[in-house]
């Protein structure tokens, strides 16, 4: 029988449910306004029941997601003051040098492979790539929404410059999750055909023990339990 060990809490599963479910409305209702003469962006918007009903749902869709990346990241960063320690999803200098040693073993230039700790450098790259990426959508989603108000700030030329911004990433942004996210976390020869710890809560000893060695180690030492729960800043991360 296999052996399982918690590594996502019942929030953090929340909070990636939520994500998730947010992101798919955005991405459903932006790309139809961005690619709003394709025959394919018409339908969906006459499906949806028109353009105004769309545009109101990505209203909704982000005021809320800007609610959860707030919250996401201000617990983040409390969790990270009150325990007086470094959150793991944050780079370090073994994240650069773990890349160029898995660069050297995909070139069978060498025979050992990096050993990772709770999250490996192409997790934590996406995940701050997403962090960046979502504050990009957020400010040039509110200069849209307000456009009087942020033409009393700042120049009128912004406001174009945010539409072009807020549409690019968000394409960026979705090309980047069923690219790299999904191949990584449910696709690649390591997770196939389906990942399921993010939903879980779970993963396998064994698989722990393979693909987190370093977590794994303090795992034991700590007594065989899980090493604890991450900060909220780890939630997006699979695997």
């Amino acid at each position: 029988m296999t052996d399982y060990v918690t590594r996502f809490s019942v929030r953090q599963r929340i909070e990636h449910a939520c994500i998730g479910l947010l992101f798919i409305v955005l991405a459903v209702t932006g790309l139809t306004q961005e690619f709003f003469p394709m025959r394919w962006a018409e339908w969906t918007i006459l499906t949806m029941g028109g353009i105004d009903r769309v545009r109101w749902v990505h209203r909704g869709a982000g005021i809320l997601f800007t609610v959860l990346v707030v919250f996401h990241l201000g617990a983040g960063m409390w969790q990270a003051v009150s325990r007086l320690s470094r959150p793991a999803i944050i780079p370090t200098r073994k994240d650069f040098l773990d890349a160029i040693m898995m660069v050297r073993y995909y070139l069978r230039l060498s025979d050992q492979q990096p050993r990772f700790g709770r999250f490996d450098y192409r997790q934590k790259w996406e995940y701050w790539g997403m962090v960046l990426g979502s504050v990009v959508m957020i400010v040039t989603g509110f200069m849209l929404y307000f456009p009087v108000l942020t033409a009393r700030f700042l120049p009128g030329e912004v406001i174009p410059a945010a539409l072009i911004a807020h549409g690019r990433e968000g394409l960026l942004a979705f090309l980047v999750i069923i690219t790299w996210h999904l191949f990584n976390a449910h696709l690649s020869p390591e997770a196939f055909p389906f990942d399921p710890s993010i939903f879980t809560g779970k993963i396998s000893r064994e698989r722990m023990e393979d693909e987190h060695p370093l977590e794994y180690e303090q795992m034991l030492v700590g007594g065989g339990e899980s090493p604890g729960e991450p900060t909220s800043g780890e939630t997006a991360d699979q695997g």
